[in-house]
Order: structure tokens, then sequence, then C-alpha cells
């Protein structure tokens, strides 16, 4: 099974709705409105450069943001063309109106809206691809369905136009560094986009596998992703132009790492180069985190034995916290998974989500019942693993399956396009300020060990425990309609001292015991009495 990501058009989705015959390239009808290129002249000896680009390479931009360790990061994941638009100038083919289309989301926008993700307390930022992307559209899925999430690429060595320029992209982090916060590129290795000019130039057409050509093999490796044009990365001269062309976005920009497409269709060689070379010209620190589709803790152990990347996404977590949420499942078995997410190679992380650009949205899948969304919330942001907010889901953006979990950021009565209007929950962005802000001063929710305390019927609770710092927090989750009790010893942790209600206020007296009461639906966070 070939996985599912925003590089891939409707034509394949996960539930398979729209055959791959039925898709068609669409070149710009209007000249006027497109902005063609010649294609990169690629000299045998000169392998990644490109006469394409804009600027030469520039050493690395100073580390700006907090050093901390990326256990402790949130991260927040923006479509970047569907967050806000700051500079109407650069919207080329926009309908705010169609699923499909340029929205008109850019660098920005972004930065002039910034305070949105500081002030609901995140410290990282994933950025959709920003190299320009083809010029044309595809009809998988009966629509126009163009390349404005960015992984549809038709020159890796020129940002995309509508995003805005390089200069705005550097503002763009230095304006995230400013603020402590760190900032994840994405990047695409495995392909370019459909009918690009890689398929098209003579210096690069024979770098493809293709559908066009029957050269699309069955393993996942060699095989074309919905379709898409695979790079054989497994040659020396498209590995190099190929990280060349990244590596130098990593340098100009500045930013912290990189969020890894569609790793398991690139070969073992090729990432163990490229962690070699992002550690030597972009710095030692610089993260990777990686997108194995349907990966877990074993699944992408391949990838961390081998010190390829640093994080891989945890696929398992959406489906088993949002079942146990809706009352699907044994308590005791999902205290045994959450569990078993602590074996993660030590040193490795895996990343958690609710809702992403993939997969249909948590709320969504709950139908819109944000109690039981709050209690998935409250588990992702006090269990292991680095959280993704997906942008939006924090003020109650209803998702959806695709094309519908990629909708525009709700800004209210804001008068920030493309989604000026829309509506947003501001009780339940502040339900996840105060989550985050007890994860960032607790550092057992993010690095300490799980152990369960209550696993039976539909209280739960669980011990997170630091001890390092000694930090120890108590969670309790009530997925009952009916008010339950939990009881189980004192921690030891907290040296016979009293608690504290984290989320809601409160006080418990120390005893032998700890008697915790919750209401229905909801959660308690509870720590060491200051």
């Amino acid at each position: 099974m070939v996985d599912s990501s925003p590089c891939r058009p409707p034509a394949r989705r996960a539930n398979s709705r729209h055959p791959l015959t039925s898709l068609l390239f669409v070149p710009l009808a209007l000249a006027a409105c497109a902005h063609p290129q010649p294609p990169p002249r690629v000299a045998t000896s000169e392998v990644g450069t490109s006469t394409s680009a804009t600027a030469p390479v520039a050493a690395p931009a100073p580390a700006v943001a907090p050093v901390r360790h990326w256990a402790d990061e949130v991260l927040y994941f923006v479509v970047l063309d569907r967050f806000a638009d700051g500079d109407p100038a650069n919207n080329l083919q926009v309908d705010k109106k169609a699923p499909g289309t340029f929205h008109g989301g850019d660098f920005k926008g972004l930065r002039e809206q910034l305070d949105e993700l500081s002030s609901l307390g995140v410290t990282a930022l994933w950025l959709t691809p920003v190299v320009k992307n083809i010029d044309g559209f595809v009809t998988g899925a009966g629509f126009p369905d163009w390349g404005y999430h960015g992984y549809w690429a038709d020159d890796f060595h020129q940002l995309d136009p509508r995003f805005g320029s390089e200069q705005e992209l550097k503002a763009l982090v230095d304006a995230c560094h400013q603020r402590g916060i760190r900032v994840l590129l994405d990047v695409v290795y495995n392909h370019p986009g459909y009918n690009s000019r890689y398929q098209k130039a003579p210096e690069t057409k024979g770098w493809l596998r293709s559908e066009e050509l029957g050269t699309c093999g069955q393993d996942d490796v060699t095989s074309c992703v919905s379709g898409l044009p695979d790079f054989k990365t497994e040659q020396p001269e498209v590995a190099k132009y190929l990280l060349d062309a990244q590596l130098a976005w990593g340098k100009r920009s500045g930013v912290d790492g990189f969020r890894l497409d569609t790793v398991k269709h690139v070969d073992h060689p090729f990432w163990q180069e490229h962690r070699r070379r992002t550690r030597e010209e972009l710095g030692r620190d610089f993260f990777l985190l990686g997108e194995v589709w349907g990966g877990d803790r074993e699944s992408l152990d391949p990838w961390f034995v081998n010190d390829e990347m640093d994080a891989g996404f945890d696929f398992g977590f959406q489906g088993s916290a949002l079942a146990w949420a809706q009352g699907r499942g044994r308590t005791v078995a999902f205290d045994a998974y959450l569990r078993s997410r602590h074996k993660v190679r030590k040193g490795y992380h895996l990343s958690h989500f609710l809702s992403s650009h993939d997969v249909p949205g948590a709320l969504f899948q709950l139908q819109g019942d944000k109690t039981r969304f709050r209690l998935a919330a409250a588990l992702q942001l006090t269990t292991s693993g680095i959280p993704v907010i997906y942008y939006g889901e924090e003020v109650g953006r209803p998702g959806g399956d695709w094309p519908a979990n990629r909708g525009d950021m709700p800004w209210g009565e804001r008068a920030v396009q493309p989604g000026a209007g829309l509506p947003r929950d501001e009780s339940l962005r502040q339900f996840y300020q105060k989550l985050i802000a007890i994860r960032r001063a607790h550092p057992a929710l993010s690095r300490g060990s799980h152990k369960g305390l209550a696993t039976e019927g539909d209280a739960y609770a669980f011990l997170r425990h630091e001890p390092e710092s000694g930090d120890a927090v108590v969670v309790a989750v009530n997925r009952s309609d009916k008010k339950a009790s939990v009881s189980f010893p004192w921690p030891e942790a907290w040296s016979g001292a009293d608690a504290e209600d984290l989320l809601d206020g409160g006080r418990l007296t120390a005893g032998a015991t700890m008697d915790v009461t919750v209401e229905p639906l909801s959660v308690r966070i509870l720590g060491r009495a200051r």
C-alpha cells in the first residue's frame, strides 16, 4: 500500500475514491497567469547547479532560537497557502471558494500572525514545502487540483512566487526565532510534480521513473507514488542535485530542521548521506523529522538504528486516542499502547498528531463532539512524544475528510484572509493554552516515564515521572458521561507533599492514597503543590 500525503493528488487517497486512470494534467491556458521558466540546465560535470538558482549559497544563519530538548517542543503544522494572506500582489490563480486552488497564504501573512502561535504557547513551526510548484493542475478528483500544498515541485532551486520572496522567507524564520520558535521546513526528495520540467528537459528526464514510460517499479523505492514521477535517488548525480538544492534552502533560510516527506520511498544510503551532509553543512543539531507512512515505534526503527533521522510520526496515536475517548476499547489496552511508545530507541522520538493534511481531522471523526475532542487533546499533550497541533484544530476548525481537512485557518471577526469570518472557538483555544503551558512547565510530561495507576473502566489515571528533575504529574481522564472516582497510592515522587490541580485549581491533601474524583467527560492534571 502506498502512503498518502499532500504530495499525492486526490487520484489516490487512502480510501481510493478517485481512480488514478482519471488523473489528467492540465497546463494553464492563460499565458498572462503563467510564469514559464526554462528547464534547469544541469551539466554532467556540475550536477547540482541550476541556471534558475536565485542567489548564491550563504553560510548558515546563526542560531537565535533557544536551545531546548526536542522532546520538549510543541509543534504547530501550517499549510502555508491556507493560513494567512499578507501580500495580495503575489496571488496567482487564487479562488478561495474552490477546494483545490491556491487561497493566497504566504510568508508575509504567516509572519504577521506569529503572535497567534506564540500566545498559544507552541515552540516549533512545521511549514509545508516552499519551492516552485507546477503551473498547472490535475483533475483526478473531478475538480482542478493545484500544487498549493507545495509537494508538486517544478524547480527545486526557486521559491514558489505565490508564497513570497527569499527575503520574506528569511524574515519569517528570523521572526520565529525572536519569539523562541524553531522552524522545520518540509522537503521532498522522492518526486517532482506531474509533468514538471524535470520530465521534459533532456538533461534530467533520464533521472525519473514514470508511468508514461512504464518504468515504475513495484517496491517502495521504485514505485511511482500516486502516479508521481519518481526520482532515481539511488543514482549519485540525482541524489547530489536534490541534496544540493534542499540543503541550500536550509542554509539560506536558517531553519532548524527538515520534515522529510515520503521517507520509505527513498533508499537508506540516500538518507545516510543526507544525515552526513546536514550535520556537516547545517550543524550537528539540525533536526530531521520523517514521514514513514503508517509508522510506529517498531517500523521507524530501521531509520533510527543507523541514525538517519531524529524522529518519526506515530500514525497509531490518532486512532488509539480517538477510539478510547469514544468509549471503544479497554482502558488497559490503551495504557499498554501508551507504555509501548516509551520503548522507542534511546535518543530518538515519536511525534504524534490528532489531525493532519492526509487523514480526516479528529473533530470530524468525533462528529463535532468538542467535549471528547478535549479529552483527546489532553491525552496528546500529557503523553510522550513531540505533539503536533494541526493549524486551526485548536480553535475548532472542523477539518473533515480530504480536501476539507485542508480548509482555511479560521480568523473569526479578524480581517485576515483567506479565513476571515470563519468561526473559531476561543474557549477551546484557551483550553489548549492551559494544556501547553502545563506541558512546558513540567518535564515529566515530555520526557518522563509512564505508569498506569487506574486502568480499568472508563476512568483512566497514569503517572508521568522524570527522575532527573524529580518532576511528577498525575493525569486522570474520565470518558464516561457519569462522574467517576479512582484511587491509588500517593505518588512517592511528591515526598508526602500535597497535590494541586494544574488545570482547574484546587488542592488535595497528602495521604496514604490519592482519591481522585473526575467529572463526566473531563480531565484532571495533578502536580506536587508548591
